[in-house]
Parts: structure tokens; C-alpha cells; sequence
């Protein structure tokens, strides 16, 4: 579509009483990025009230309307993904504008293939649009859907503010604080009420050059045997603001990170748990147990459930979930794990669910029946579940579609590890209903944490590792090996994950960073890496923290058997070299001892050390001859396990420690200081 144009969705769908908005972006550099927002307009082109703002740390409505699914890498960048029940928007809302800000002096000028795209609740694209003429803008309005009689359309708007978040919200009615106040004292947690009368002002402070502000974490339990406090809500600050951000009105809960002090006389003492996992011998009893625990949380759990079925195409609407239902199919009746049936306004929305747990892949000709019988029984949607994570460009399983059914059925893929991170984000940063499904998600965790599970995630590099790796070592292997493709994937695999756990425990998204053009082929380039790591024996990998610029640099040399993790820090402009440096070995006063740290200078690198000999004289990294410091380079290098599976010895729980060392002791200590990717090598 082009800037201003207009559509009606009726017109493109019979399916588009819910849609999901798509916002995405690339960067060559892959820092660049920015954060998605909604704002519900009435009739006069203003919010109503404080409750109409949604954006991360607010990320859906109560009436499930609007719900942010958060970021999703692609092959070139990111994707911002946004769930709208067109069929739960209040009358009073005339407008939902679509809108992304960025921070810390960034211009959306700097980022590429800047596109919103509005797909069906069955994920087909209905329309979309692309931004050309980005420039200094530092907030964007992408697009709006509005109402217009009974149907809802959708315009291409595409208007730009220099003035960045807060220009945006003031033309919406929301009223800006010019002053970076303290931030919002929270309310006592409870049960889900109302802490005013939803008419105060949104406050907020300028988005200008502003540092991203951390998210409010729960209050850990004291030392003593004392009771923990009470867990306080998250307080809503954007990631662009300082100071005061839009209030919540809805209180939520969250458990504090430290549970209270045991009262068991001795460590043997084990708690009771509401889903006990040690009886659990074969991988049958496991996928029927891990089944039936997921699907009665997210029915008893509605920010859970809605958070895992909304990206599906699912409404907002009364769940209940099923076990083991018998459904016809030729002569002999086929058994799904599991049914999740949704009801809203007397219309079901229902998903056949396939779980496989330890590892076992899915079965093609299981799924290809289940998407047939939804198919002929008019479900919606068929849903796999396992220890994989998908990939963009490459199908978990291989299904063909008959194209003379009019009935279309999505099929989607979950993994257990997106599942443990969706709990961890609901029940560590940003809150749940009341404490009941608090302490339900943590069970829950507890549950898929527990080594008997068998839902721990992406735990097996796949046949090819061993092999690979040999020959590799060896200097045997051949540089169009198809194997070397297998690893490079499960190595894409693995990253994924280790960015779905450090997001869980930051409260932040953590996304693996492609450096490509949007629009490349995913497979042409796994085949390009793939080739690269028979010629120099690497695997590599980027991950960029949400909300910063810190992007963490993951190398695997299978030659050397060594992970290095390393980062780059920009000396700051006008500092004098001597006083930067002892800042820096200040900020690392709790770092490893080990950590590597490099002077970077123009045109080359500078001197080098460990940080323990650098310590008692920071000046040894001052470059020679006069030459400016431009930054430095921090490495950790630790050894990499032989295994291909996720034992104490293996290569994927090596990796997940070298990245989780890296930023505890190094990357969270850096502060304010920006951090881009390190050299990979």
C-alpha cells in the first residue's frame, strides 16, 4: 500500500475479527531497534483514560483487545508482533494506532525495511506497508485500524515525530511531565483491582537521549527467617523514558526471586510440589503429564493462556483445555495430546495439540492426520509442542494442505522452552492476576525445570555433531559437507534458546542479531555459514539485550574446543584516555579475574590484558605513540563441553553458562556504558 491509502479488512477476509499487526525493521550494523506502542483513540482523536496506552512493560488490555507478543527474530532483523481482537474493542475506541519510538539519541532514519503488516487470526497476510523515507524521526505512527460503520479498516499513515515518545503521547492527549521525577511509588499487592479512578494524566518524561530505564524486579525475601515482604507490582516505565511513566491502575503479582526461608529440619527435607515429576518412566507418561499440567494452567491461569494461544489467532474469551479426546478418522479414532477450545460471543475457536517431551521429534504422518481432522471438523489451528525451537525458513514437520478445502488450519510450533520463558516473564517481571496464579505459574516451572520433565528445551546438537566436529578437528571435512548445514542449524537452535532463558531471567527480550538484508533467503544463508565453519571451524552467533544497544558476541571454535563471549565498549567522546580507563577497571570491580580486556584505537587494536594484572595498573592499556582510544574489547573464554547433548559435559549447557557468566559478571556491570558486538574470534 502506499502512504495514506485505505482498506477495508472485511474485504480482504472472512477471518479478520482478529489480526495480528506486524512491525519490522533491519540494520546492517544489527544495534539498531526500537519499541512498539498502542494507543486506543476515542471520536476527538484522544485516549480516554490511562488504561488506552499499551507498550512492554503494560503489554495487554484486561478485555484482551490488544495484546503486545513481543519481539521475534527474523532472517534480517526483528519483528514486533501485536495481537488485536477486533471483536473485544470497546465502542468507544474509534482508532488503534500502531506506533514505535527509539532512544538514546537513535533516528529511525538509521534502521532499514521499516514495514508494518496486518495478517488474519489464521496468520495470512492481508496488507502491508513500508516506510521509505525514515530521516531524523525518533518516533513513528506506522499505521491505524478504524472503525467505519460495522467493519473495520486499516490506513497506511506513516507520520514521523522528531520530538520522539513524548510528542507522540501528547498528540493522543496524554500529558507529559517536563521534569525527570522519581519514579512511581507501587501500590500493595492483591488481588486485580483498581488503584484510582482511571481518569489521572499519564505522566511521562522525555524520551530525548534518555538511558533505558530497568524494570521494576520483585522484592527478594531477607537473609533472616523473617517473612518475605509483600511482592510489589512492576512499575510501567518505557524503555525510552527516566523518571515517571504511565501509572497502571490494575495491581499484579509477582514472586520474589529468594523464597522464604525453609522451615524443613535438613537439607533431604523436599517440598510438596502440586505437580510431582519422580515417578515418571517412560516418554509416554511424560508427554501425558507435561500435557495436562500445561493445558490446566493456562485454562486456570487467563495471562498465561492468553499469552501463549493469542499469537496463534486466538480470541479473548473463556478457555477450557482437554486431554486425551477420541476424534474420528477413518476406522480407527486418533487421540491428540490435547484440545484448547477458546468461546467468545457464542463463537468456539479451537487447536488440536500434538506434545512430544525429551527430546523425540514429531511425527510428520501424526501431524499431517490432526491438521486433516481439524480440517474436516472446521478447528482453527493445530499446535506442536516439543523440545525443538522453530526456525524461520525451515518446517518443524512437513504437512501438505489440500487447496480445495475452503476451511484453512494454521499449524503452529511451541517450545518448551518458549513456555518456561512466558511464566518466568509473567511470574518475575511483570505480574499475574493474584497470588493463587502466581504460585500456579511457579509450580508450573518448577514442574518443566525438573530434570524427570523431559521439557527442558533444545537439549541435542542432532546426529551430525559428532561427525562434524571430528572431522573438523581433523582437517577431513569437506567444505560442501551437508552436515555442516544440520549443525549450523541446531547451532541457530541453541542461540534461541539461550536467548529465550536470559530474557526469562532479565525480564528483557534478548534476540539473536542477523546481520543480512531483509528479505534474504534463511536457507541460503545457514548454507553460506555452514561453509564458513568447514573452512575456519567456527560457529558464531550475536545477541543484543532489549532496550540497549549491548550486543554480545558468541563464538564456538570447534578447533581449539574454546566459547568465547565478548563484547565492545565506546570510550566516551572528550574523556581523557587515563581517566577513561580507570573507569572502566572500576566498573569491573566485580568482574572475573580472567576477563580479557583490549584497547581499541583507529585503524587497529591497542594493548592487552587480563583484568587481574590490569587492576593495580589500569595505564597498561593506554595506546602507544598518541594514538586515540576509540573503545574496548572484553572477552571470557571458557572450555567447550565434548558432548552434543546438554549433560554437565555437554557442548549446549557450556554455551548457556559462557553466555550467563558473560553478562552477570560482566555486561550488567557496565552500567549505562554502551556496549556493541565484540570481534568474532
Amino acid at each position: 500500500m502506499s502512504k495514506g491509502a485505505n482498506v477495508s479488512l472485511t474485504a480482504l477476509s472472512e477471518d479478520a475479527g482478529a489480526v495480528v499487526v506486524s512491525l519490522s525493521w533491519s540494520s546492517v550494523s544489527g544495534a539498531g531497534d526500537a519499541d512498539v506502542s498502542v494507543l486506543l483513540v476515542d471520536g476527538n482523536g484522544k485516549v480516554r483514560s490511562e488504561n488506552d496506552f499499551y507498550f512492554y512493560n503494560n503489554p495487554a488490555a484486561a478485555d484482551g483487545s490488544v495484546q503486545l507478543l513481543g519481539k521475534t527474530p527474523t532472517g534480517s532483523g526483528d519483528e514486533d508482533r501485536i495481537s488485536v481482537d477486533l471483536t473485544a474493542v470497546p465502542e468507544g475506541v474509534e482508532r488503534i494506532v500502531v506506533a514505535a519510538s527509539q532512544y538514546g539519541g537513535a533516528r529511525f532514519g538509521d534502521l532499514d525495511d521499516l514495514r508494518m503488516t496486518v495478517a488474519d487470526r489464521s496468520g495470512e497476510p492481508l496488507v502491508g506497508f513500508s516506510i521509505h523515507d525514515a530521516g531524523v524521526e525518533t518516533a513513528f505512527i506506522f499505521g491505524e485500524l478504524y472503525r467505519r460503520a460495522e467493519e473495520w479498516k486499516f490506513r497506511a499513515v506513516g507520520q514521523g515525530y522528531e520530538t520522539g515518545l513524548a510528542g507522540l503521547a501528547t498528540d493522543f492527549g496524554i500529558a507529559v511531565n517536563e521534569e525527570a521525577d522519581e519514579t512511581e511509588e507501587t501500590g500493595e499487592t492483591g488481588e486485580a483491582g483498581e488503584a484510582g479512578d482511571g481518569a489521572e494524566a499519564i505522566e511521562m518524561a522525555k524520551a530525548a537521549d534518555a538511558v533505558p530505564a530497568a524494570k521494576t524486579g520483585p522484592v527478594a525475601a531477607p537473609a533472616t527467617g523473617a517473612p518475605a515482604p509483600t511482592p510489589t507490582e512492576p512499575v510501567a516505565v518505557p524503555a525510552q523514558t527516566r523518571g515517571r511513566g504511565p501509572r497502571t491502575t490494575k495491581k499484579k503479582v509477582t514472586l520474589p526471586k529468594v523464597a522464604k526461608s525453609s522451615l524443613a529440619e535438613n537439607d533431604s527435607w523436599r517440598p510438596a510440589r502440586l505437580f510431582p515429576v519422580p515417578t515418571l518412566k517412560s516418554d509416554k507418561e511424560r508427554e501425558v503429564r507435561a500435557t495436562s499440567v500445561l493445558l490446566s494452567v493456562m485454562a486456570q491461569v487467563p495471562e498465561f493462556g492468553r499469552r501463549l494461544t493469542a499469537a496463534f489467532g486466538a480470541p479473548a474469551g473463556r478457555m477450557q483445555t482437554f486431554t486425551e479426546v477420541s476424534l474420528p478418522h477413518g476406522d480407527t479414532p486418533r487421540r491428540p495430546d490435547g484440545v484448547i477450545r477458546v468461546e467468545r460471543a457464542g463463537k468456539l475457536w479451537t487447536a488440536l495439540v500434538e506434545t512430544k517431551t525429551n527430546g523425540n521429534p514429531l511425527k510428520p504422518e501424526q501431524v499431517q492426520q490432526y491438521t486433516d481432522i481439524a480440517a474436516r471438523r472446521g478447528y482453527e489451528a493445530v499446535i506442536t509442542l516439543s523440545n525443538d525451537v522453530a526456525l524461520e525458513g525451515a518446517a518443524m514437520v512437513d504437512v501438505k494442505t489440500d487447496g480445495r478445502r475452503k476451511h484453512k488450519v494454521s499449524l503452529w510450533h511451541l517450545s518448551w522452552a518458549e513456555v518456561a520463558h512466558q511464566a518466568q516473564m509473567l511470574i518475575r517481571h511483570e505480574g499475574v492476576g493474584n497470588a493463587a496464579h502466581a504460585w500456579l505459574l511457579q509450580e508450573l516451572l518448577e514442574y518443566l525445570q525438573h530434570e524427570q520433565s523431559g521439557c527442558h528445551g533444545f537439549q541435542n546438537m542432532g546426529a551430525a555433531w559428532v561427525p562434524v566436529r571430528k572431522g573438523i578437528e581433523d582437517e577431513t571435512l569437506a567444505s560442501d559437507d551437508t552436515r555442516a548445514v544440520e549443525v549450523v542449524e541446531s547451532w541457530e537452535r541453541l542461540i534461541r534458546q539461550v536467548c529465550l532463558r536470559l530474557g526469562g531471567e532479565l525480564g528483557q527480550k534478548a534476540l539473536p542479531v542477523q546481520r543480512v538484508r531483509r528479505g534474504s533467503d534463511p536457507q541460503a544463508r545457514r548454507t553460506a555459514a555452514a561453509q564458513k565453519l568447514c573452512l575456519d571451524g567456527r560457529l558464531t552467533a550475536e545477541l543484543r539485550i532489549d532496550g540497549t544497544s549491548s550486543v554480545i558476541a558468541v563464538t564456538a571454535d570447534l578447533r581449539t574446543g574454546k566459547v568465547r563471549t565478548c563484547v565492545d565498549v565506546p570510550a566516551p567522546e572528550g574523556s581523557y584516555p587515563l581517566t577513561t580507563v580507570k573507569r572502566l577497571v572500576r566498573l569491573l570491580a566485580e568482574a572475573p579475574a580472567d576477563l580479557h580486556v583490549e584497547s581499541l584505537v583507529e585503524g587497529g587494536n591497542g594493548p592487552r590484558g587480563t583484568l587481574e594484572r590490569l587492576r593495580p595498573e589500569p595505564g597498561d592499556l593506554l595506546p602507544k605513540g598518541g594514538a586515540a582510544l576509540t573503545g574496548f574489547r572484553l572477552s571470557l573464554i571458557k572450555g567447550m563441553g565434548n558432548t552434543r547433548g546438554n549433560t554437565e559435559s555437554g557442548f549446549i549447557r557450556s554455551v548457556d553458562e559462557a553466555v550467563d557468566r558473560f553478562y552477570q559478571g560482566v555486561v550488567a556491570h557496565l552500567g549505562p556504558v554502551e556496549a556493541r558486538a565484540g570481534r568474532r574470534g
